[in-house]
């Protein structure tokens, strides 16, 4: 079968995003670290690559230098199963970043975060339009997600 993985470019951080991506969910882990060698690209010793699994999903963090940085364009999503979750990453991965609206957010990285609740799709994307339509208004006004506000939103439409 062919792999797919997501390639992270950071200037020389790449192990200590690694290391901390993988202390915040569960199934994580730290697969590989592969170091320059002499006449490379970085510091003969330095980390190159760090291979590394989120949630069992693959990755690899590339310490690349500071040409490329991360945008909104690219985002990594986290389907929350309840309030707790989403305090959670939002809390965790906001840390030293920067909040946005809607549940977005940035890491002290600069990589981009969607903290989501299972529940939004079918709030926000519900049979009935009307209420469907209050529940994104009200996720436009929100940051992080509230999942009680988002169904009272929905209930009360």
């Amino acid at each position: 079968m062919q792999g797919i993985r997501t390639f992270l470019w950071f200037d020389t951080q790449a192990e200590e995003a690694a290391n901390f991506y993988t202390s915040l969910f569960k199934n994580s882990r730290i697969v590989d670290i592969k170091r320059w060698g002499d006449d490379a690209a970085g510091a003969a010793g330095d980390v190159a690559t760090v291979a590394f699994e989120l949630d069992g999903r693959p990755f690899v963090a590339l310490n690349g230098g500071p040409e490329f940085h991360f945008t909104e364009a690219i985002s990594l999503q986290i389907d929350c199963d309840d309030q707790a979750e989403v305090d959670h990453y939002w809390e965790a991965l906001g840390e030293g970043g920067e909040h946005g609206p809607c549940g977005w957010l940035k890491d002290r990285y600069g990589l981009s975060w969607q903290v989501v609740p299972r529940q939004l799709v079918d709030l926000v994307f519900g049979p009935d339009a009307r209420r469907a339509g209050a529940a994104t208004r009200a996720m436009m006004q929100m940051g992080k997600l509230d999942i009680a506000d988002l169904e009272r939103a929905y209930n009360e439409a």
